[in-house]
């Protein structure tokens, strides 16, 4: 990536190139700024010389081609892990730095990365759902219900399952084997988890401690 003001460097830095450049007046440095497109002009020409591309680059095959494997990657992952924005976003910058990608604005990449994973949820929730009224037409009712807050309880059904038992005892036990009654009750038919990778990490995560 380049700054968008190049002299925004430690001193220290400039002096140090300036050294090594033999440049007595380290300070002519300040003049570099007073024509901005040089900046750009200099950045070209880095960018041409080293085989780097801009992001979403439009301009050239391969920067097409590099676009288009960027999308599929992010696609793919958000689709076949089960990883949060944080560890996305970070498989993009070093994918984008193997392939010799300028690096766009965090924010760009963050509407990026979220835009994807929102699409991969409702895909997920579209498939699990289509496989539920598959497997038992009342039961997408049945699931819905647990949402539902009793009268006279604080929280929902889900909320009850959710709660793994957290102390060793004979009482703690029957309150386990209770819900794993209640979790079997909803196992009526198998259901087919042949198009949703992230099924097995995600039911495990949901109901295990």
């Amino acid at each position: 990536m380049f700054l968008e003001d190049p002299l925004a460097v430690p001193w220290p830095v400039v002096d140090y190139l300036a050294e090594q450049l033999g440049i007595g007046d380290a300070s002519q440095v300040k003049k570099y700024a007073v024509r901005a497109q040089t900046a750009y002009d200099h950045a070209w020409v880095i960018r041409d010389a080293y085989g780097y591309h801009t992001f979403d680059d439009r301009d050239s095959w391969t920067g097409r081609q590099l676009t288009r494997q960027f999308r599929t990657l992010l696609h793919g992952r958000a689709w076949t892990h089960a990883e949060g924005p944080v560890a996305l976003f970070e498989q993009s910058v070093a994918w984008l730095r193997r392939h010799r990608m300028l690096l766009p604005g965090v924010t760009v990449l963050e509407r990026l990365v979220g835009s994807v994973r929102e699409r991969a949820d409702v895909r997920m929730y579209a498939v699990v759902a289509k496989q539920v009224r598959r497997a038992d037409p009342e039961l997408p009712g049945a699931l819905s219900g647990l949402l539902v807050v009793p009268e006279g309880s604080r929280v929902s059904e889900l909320e009850k399952l959710r709660q793994a038992p957290k102390r060793t005892s004979g009482t703690e036990m029957v309150r386990a084997l209770q819900r794993v009654d209640n979790l079997a009750g909803f196992g009526r038919r198998p259901l087919s988890r042949a198009h949703d990778p992230t099924w097995v990490s995600t039911t495990m995560s949901w109901s295990m401690p």
